[in-house]
């Protein structure tokens, strides 16, 4: 169902408010430079830190700026089942395309609870979901055989993999299926998850790169490896660099110099990044040739 270069999108704010303006325009410029649909309101929007009119408000500009363009994918995630079922009606009510669901954090469920969550959400709700797997952030993992069992209900349209773990993508296709839709959650290892059988890219360095992710991802799609070898080479250094301090700092303060308009301002806990990290994301940004 999705493919190609997805970006998740960083939220810009505006003396500590969401900046529309500024987020309709960047929804162009992405489209415009080749990315195949849009994750408003994930971890790199900020929005942890959003209020639930706040985030429902950006999936709503998002959709109508995107106009039907390409497909929007909202961030519906909760460690609340309840939280997550309303966060997916809101997201139907304001056209999403899709939710990004993540396991519940912070409760560690096991895995009967993981299926438990998705199931609930699946009964009570028709709205398309990608599951997002990022044990990183969230403790919890959902096991290869929970997501084969979830992989078997038609609205479970496929997996943003942030787990790192190459073995899972041929361990989902055994279980899920080849048209299971496995998306790569981790920018520097998108080169082989997509050689593995993967089918694109949820991406932070797609907020900084679009044209060059989407290139990228396009060139593994048509099996051209060694094109796509010449992209990873050139973009390796900035998908390091998003990460040079604690995201999505870098992605806003390398945002701020690619697009006049886009503010590096960033909500509690979230700190800009260090002088050391600036410097980092500046070579990085020269080097693939976008400053």
């Amino acid at each position: 169902m999705f493919s190609g270069s997805i970006p998740a999108l960083a939220t810009p704010f505006c003396d500590g408010a969401f900046a529309e303006g500024v987020f309709r325009d960047f929804v162009d410029w992405q489209i415009d430079q080749g990315s195949r649909a849009l994750v408003p309101c994930g971890t790199t929007g900020e929005a942890a830190t959003l209020s639930f009119e706040e985030h429902f408000e950006v999936v709503r500009v998002c959709v109508e700026q995107a106009n039907g363009r390409v497909p929007v994918i909202a961030g519906c995630g909760s460690n609340d089942t309840r939280i997550a079922l309303k966060n997916m009606n809101r997201a139907k009510e304001v056209g999403a395309d899709a939710a990004l669901v993540v396991p519940p954090y912070y409760n560690k469920p096991n895995q009967a609870g993981i299926l438990a969550h998705f199931e609930t959400l699946l009964d009570n709700c028709d709205l398309p979901i990608v599951l997002y797997n990022v044990p990183s952030r969230t403790v919890s993992d959902i096991a290869v055989d929970t997501m084969a069992k979830l992989a078997k209900h038609p609205n479970i349209v496929g997996v943003k993999d942030a787990t790192a773990d190459m073995d899972r993508v041929s361990a989902q296709r055994e279980a899920c299926g080849p048209e299971f839709c496995q998306i790569s959650g981790n920018d520097y290892l998108t080169l082989g998850y997509m050689a593995m059988g993967g089918t694109g890219c949820i991406s932070v360095t797609a907020n900084v790169a679009p044209k060059l992710c989407a290139e990228f991802v396009d060139a593994c799609i048509a099996g051209n490896y060694d094109k796509a070898l010449e992209y990873q080479d050139k973009l390796y250094p900035l998908h390091s660099a998003m990460f040079a301090d604690a995201s999505p700092g870098p992605a806003k303060y390398a945002l701020s110099r690619v697009m006049d308009t886009f503010t590096t301002d960033l909500r509690l806990p979230m700190t800009p990044p260090s002088d050391d990290a600036k410097k980092v994301i500046d070579a990085a940004l020269e080097g693939a040739g976008l400053i």
